[in-house]
This record gives structure tokens, C-alpha cells and sequence, in this order.
């Protein structure tokens, strides 16, 4: 393996030893050249200690150690650090669960590769190819709400603001004050390309089918969709009354 591949998969976990183990053989297994670095906030079921002993024996896998569960958008941000700190060119975000399929890692990077004007590429549900299966149906509800308000509030022309699986250009990243990303749960998803979209990012979308878990249980519920709302909302009142976030 090279001693420096452009990509960096990163996994945000807690409590998922049920699932990476599976999903590290399933990347390594990909005609990529890349790394991964997972952050793990304190997971008391032995994911950390499964990734220290991988990281001694793949110098190409790398872990995070946190105090504790400290939400999705802080988890991403280190990894973004990470990567800017590193110098990986490009570094793709994917959910460590299993819902997100390793088969779809290089159409998603792919995107960027294919245009060198694409700086976000979204693994979307929500255009033509993608689906969900296996959600209740509530969360199909909320997940669609949640998108048309950001739609509206935004103003980007994305079918899928929520979703995590996404392939970014490092060189976006080091353009962004990532301070100024105050959400640090999903929220963060919907603010970081609203921050994107000032700094004139083209961002394209490429189909995935999304699965709901099969094992361990998500981390998910009403108040993180509640935040997400409020960001949004802010975010929308920002640009209409034209101040800076």
C-alpha cells in the first residue's frame, strides 16, 4: 500500500464492535487505495480496543480516543482536523453501522475525481437509484421534513441535506472556519453546507440505498431531529435578513 493515498475513510462510533470489525474488512477489500481513522467516543464494548490493536498492525488505519459521547458533528470535525493535518486530499465520511454500504465508496469519491469543480459528493437517498429500506415509517417522515425545511431555509439545490455518507475535498475543509460549525450533533450535517455553499461549493449527489441497522441501535431520536430544525432555522433567518453566521 502507498505510504500516502489521497482518500481517508472516516467512521464516527460509539458502542459498534457488533459492525467494524466487518466493515474494515469490507473497505480494505475495495480497489482503493486509502486510509481510515476512526473516532471513537469512549465505547465501552471494546470498539477502541479493537481499533488500537488494528492500528498496530495496518500503519494505514488510525484511531481518535475521546472522553466520552460527545455527538456526530464534534466526532466529524476531528476527523476533519485530521485529515487537513495529515494532507489527504480527499476524506469521505461514512456511518459505521452498516447502513451505509462499502460497495458505494468509490461512486461517491468518484464524483469528485470525475469534475475537479465538484468539492462535496453527497450519497444521496433521495435521487433517482437511491432508496431507504427498512425504516419505520416515522422516520421516513421526519427524514422527509427535515430535508424540505432545509431545502427552503437553505436554499441549495440538494435532495438529501441530511444525509452522513459524503466524500469532501480537504481543500473546502481548510477554506472553512470549522469553528464557526456550532452544532454537535447531526445538525451538523444541514450547517456545514450551508458554510460550504458561502465558500461557492458545487455540490453533487450520487444514488445510494440506505439500510437501517441491523445490529446495535441508533443513536437518533426526536430532540437531535428538534436541533436540526432550530439550526436550520436559524440558518434561514440569517439569509433572510443577510448576517454572517
Amino acid at each position: 500500500m502507498p505510504e500516502s493515498p489521497e482518500l481517508l475513510i472516516a467512521i464516527c462510533v460509539y458502542n459498534e464492535m457488533e459492525n467494524l470489525p466487518w466493515l474494515y474488512e469490507q473497505l480494505r477489500a475495495l480497489p482503493l487505495e486509502l486510509s481510515i481513522v476512526v473516532v471513537d467516543d469512549n465505547s465501552p464494548d471494546g470498539t477502541g480496543d479493537w481499533c488500537d490493536e488494528t492500528a498496530a498492525r495496518d500503519d494505514g488505519f488510525f484511531v481518535i480516543h475521546r472522553e466520552g459521547k460527545l455527538g456526530l458533528g464534534s466526532a466529524s470535525l476531528a476527523a476533519f482536523r485530521f485529515a487537513i493535518e495529515r494532507d489527504f486530499r480527499y476524506v469521505l465520511m461514512m456511518d459505521g453501522d452498516r447502513s451505509h454500504a462499502p460497495s458505494d465508496v468509490p461512486d461517491v469519491h468518484a464524483k469528485l475525481l470525475e469534475d475537479p469543480e465538484n468539492q462535496i459528493a453527497i450519497g444521496s437517498r433521495y435521487v433517482p437509484g437511491g432508496r431507504i429500506e427498512n425504516w419505520p415509517w416515522m422516520r421516513h417522515v421526519m427524514s422527509r421534513c427535515i430535508n424540505g425545511f432545509s431545502r427552503v431555509m437553505i436554499g441549495l439545490p440538494i435532495s438529501d441535506y441530511s444525509s452522513a455518507f459524503r466524500c469532501y475535498r480537504v481543500e473546502l475543509l481548510c477554506r472553512i472556519d470549522l469553528k464557526k460549525v456550532s452544532a454537535t450533533g447531526y445538525a451538523y450535517l444541514e450547517e456545514l453546507l450551508w458554510h460550504a455553499g458561502k465558500q461557492g461549493a458545487r455540490i453533487v449527489e450520487q444514488p445510494i440505498v440506505f439500510v437501517d441497522r441491523v445490529k446495535g441501535s441508533s443513536k437518533i431520536n426526536h430532540k437531535e431531529a428538534i436541533r436540526a430544525v432550530w439550526i436550520v432555522f436559524r440558518i434561514g433567518l440569517s439569509r433572510l435578513f443577510g448576517k454572517n453566521r
